[in-house]
């Protein structure tokens, strides 16, 4: 998975984006066919916040964190990310059952055939 890494009056150094690898490794592992990750750090109002935004299986999946420190802030949009990841291979799933329809067994209609109704 590439991961498209920009932050907005924050300085991306190799400490944050080998930080960020390694939290999104996971998800990665767990989803395959994600191939491009972006986020976004910024700071506003003495609080970091974390923009995670990706198309999954023709969905667009959006994430957001944010906190004082910026690891917990990655850590909590990351969580959510892996959530709504989870929740959309869900309705994909989901999907692909048919309903069972209700029919009547063979053996039964045989039976009452059968019978003298008389």
């Amino acid at each position: 998975m590439k991961i498209n890494l920009s932050g907005h009056h924050v300085e991306v150094n190799d400490t944050i984006k080998e930080h960020i690898e390694e939290k999104f490794s996971k998800i990665a592992s767990h989803f395959p066919t994600l191939i491009t990750l972006d986020v976004i750090l910024s700071k506003e109002h003495h609080k970091i916040k974390v923009e995670l935004t990706t198309n999954y299986e023709g969905g667009h999946i959006s994430a957001t964190g944010s906190d004082e420190v910026m690891y917990p802030a990655i850590a909590s949009a990351a969580k959510k990310l892996d959530a709504a990841l989870k929740h959309r291979k869900g309705q994909l799933k989901a999907n692909l059952h048919a309903k069972p329809e209700a029919t009547t067994p063979e053996i039964a209609h045989e039976k009452v055939q059968e019978m003298d109704l008389s």
